[in-house]
């Protein structure tokens, strides 16, 4: 199917689509649970007809149709299922890939609308028949446990404006950068349907009190329902003009909208600050979200003892290394080596990675095989070839050391003695401060300056074309999926030994801690924030620059340079860029420097 007819079928279904709601809307006396159920079952019954269909036909186009009307349907009520059953949202739209489950030491194989689209794009095979009906069976599955699921819990007028805008920074992160719909890319018109959901349930909370939010709300969503119907090719959308106009505008009226209709502030998300009037504000993200536990909570005064720490060369055995010896604050944190010089002689094993933004993630160090900065913190001190110390070690150098006694004592004023997890808190508590949030992209989507035309060009790349933002999410630009932010993903990207590309990494990654063939050369995804100053890049240093980084994704990654690479998470086909569009990655890349 060509893409005028793919357009053609997804306005008509959009049209459709916000034809019914429209009648909906004057439904006044609908109850919000009413509401959802109703969307619920519209989207069952539609994949009962996707699975007739499938058992009769093998058309391409009539199972595309078909599938990208579900979709639409999904997206009238994933802000309510990914809040309420986030389990089991994941199962209904989560990638295509199989997910470690740790604590089984197990993978569980994905299921849900993007293995589906895998199955019926670009052009479905008919020897694929009976995976297809299995996969839609067990959709269908999940949706009925949906139904059921909300059928039994309470939807309040505090949990539907905290849901909505989690879905409104679901569309920035997932929705318009492909994530959602990475290889059918009907990623624009399920931002027009995510919209319409929030039209459509507005009004059953809406006490009329005053008129002044919801009018504008409502002009809002129109324009962007506008918009998105005018600009439906994925490649072409300008992803910079739609957040900053339509999506990012939304969140200070809903939160007005809650305070003109007396609705109380709610957050099932620990993460993001409920009162937060932006995405792209410097208070949405808490760090005391990713702490092992209440007492482990970031304070300033912990920070302090922290930089005092972070900067001593006595925690090391030698006493001549400190935490700064390898993560230079002039660097971003890093040392700007392809890797450091280990103290038992040669050099490390990885790449010094960032450590700014580093509290804004569920794990640590290029393999993950630490959950938390207090555990990184315990581990770098410990390790032979880094600190060949102790924890325990720098307790005397704090209990006999003034300055330190003084510092400790304001950090943990209700402590009888000092001992190691403090100062593993201490360590983890600098580095969680570290997240500044003022780099020029930030001040962008703040309205506080402008991008230039190859930086704006970049940006909508990075989000759309370049597949960047679908490992790393905006607007943390790491691998922590959004809105909940509970995992941080981990990718196979065939990163080669050498510039020469000739032989695969021999660093097994993940593939250490568990012996998976699904996790042979994983590592984590890095933020790339401050990404300018902290190359060379990848987990080995093989790059120096950021344009050999772009050629290599350009290429397909390890698979795309002829590396046996079977498990590779990274599509494998050419992004086509071209050398103006790899340019204009590069120079949005350098906006994502903090300002110091």
């Amino acid at each position: 199917m060509n893409n005028s007819s793919l357009h053609t079928t997804f306005y008509l279904l959009i049209i459709c689509l916000f034809t019914v709601v429209g009648c909906q809307k004057k439904q006044t006396e609908i109850s919000p649970k009413q509401l959802v159920l109703i969307d619920i079952e519209k989207l069952s019954e539609a994949l009962i007809e996707f699975k007739n269909l499938a058992n009769t036909t093998d058309n391409s186009l009539k199972l595309q149709k078909k599938f990208s009307q579900c979709r639409l349907l999904y997206k009238q009520t994933e802000w309510v299922v990914s809040y309420f059953i986030p389990e089991t949202a994941r199962f209904i739209n989560g990638p295509a890939l199989d997910e470690l489950e740790v604590a089984e030491n197990q993978f569980v194989p994905p299921n849900g609308f993007q293995v589906v689209e895998e199955i019926i794009y670009p052009e479905y095979d008919a020897k694929n028949k009976e995976e297809l009906l299995r996969e839609i069976t067990i959709l269908s599955g999940n949706i009925r446990q949906v139904k059921q699921a909300l059928d039994v819990i309470t939807i309040s007028p505090s949990h539907i404006i905290d849901a909505i805008k989690l879905d409104v920074f679901r569309n920035i992160s997932l929705g318009i950068t492909g994530f959602d719909s990475p290889i059918a890319f009907l990623s624009i018109p399920e931002s027009a349907a995510s919209l319409n959901a929030i039209e459509q349930i507005l009004p059953t909370i809406d006490k009329g009190q005053t008129k002044t939010s919801s009018t504008n709300i409502y002009r809002i969503i129109a324009a962007g329902k506008k918009y998105c119907l005018k600009h439906p090719d994925f490649n072409d959308f300008d992803r910079a003009y739609y957040i900053k106009t339509i999506l990012n505008p939304l969140i200070p009226l809903l939160n007005s909208f809650k305070t003109e209709n007396n609705i109380e502030t709610i957050s099932r998300n620990s993460v993001v600050n409920p009162e937060a009037n932006s995405y792209f504000a410097e208070n949405t993200f808490s760090v005391n979200s990713f702490i092992p536990s209440s007492e482990f909570a970031y304070s300033k005064d912990k920070k302090e003892l922290g930089d005092k720490l972070f900067y001593d060369v006595n925690l090391s055995k030698n006493n001549n290394r400190s935490c700064a010896s390898c993560h230079n604050p002039d660097k971003a944190f890093t040392d700007g080596l392809k890797s450091n010089l280990a103290l038992s002689g040669g050099f490390l094993l990885r790449n010094t990675p960032t450590l700014t933004y580093a509290g804004l993630q569920n794990a640590q160090f290029w393999d993950m095989r630490q959950l938390d900065l207090e555990k990184q913190s315990a581990d770098v001190v410990g390790n032979i070839d880094e600190m060949h110390s102790s924890i325990k070690d720098i307790i005397p150098i704090v209990e006999n050391d003034e300055k330190y006694k003084v510092l400790f004592k304001k950090a943990f004023p209700r402590a009888k003695k000092v001992e190691e997890w403090q100062i593993q808190n201490a360590l983890a508590s600098y580095t969680r401060s570290l997240n500044l949030f003022n780099s020029k992209f930030d001040l962008f989507m703040r309205n506080k300056t402008t991008f230039s035309e190859e930086e704006s060009k970049g940006f909508n790349l990075f989000a759309g074309k370049a597949k960047c933002a679908t490992c790393h999410f905006i607007p943390i630009f790491n691998g922590t999926v959004p809105p909940q932010f509970k995992k941080t993903e981990h990718e196979i990207i065939g990163t080669p030994e050498d510039k020469a590309g000739k032989k695969l990494s021999p660093d097994m990654g993940r593939y250490t801690q568990y012996k998976m063939d699904q996790l042979r050369n994983s590592f984590k995804t890095p933020t790339l924030r401050n990404v300018e100053i902290t190359g060379p890049y990848m987990h080995n240093g093989v790059f120096t620059t950021l344009e050999e980084v772009v050629d290599f994704y350009n290429e397909g990654g390890g698979v795309g340079l002829g590396l046996p690479v079977p498990n590779q998470t990274l599509p494998s086909e050419s992004l086509n860029l071209t050398e103006s569009e790899k340019k204009a990655l590069v120079a949005f890349m350098k906006t994502l420097s903090d300002i110091q």
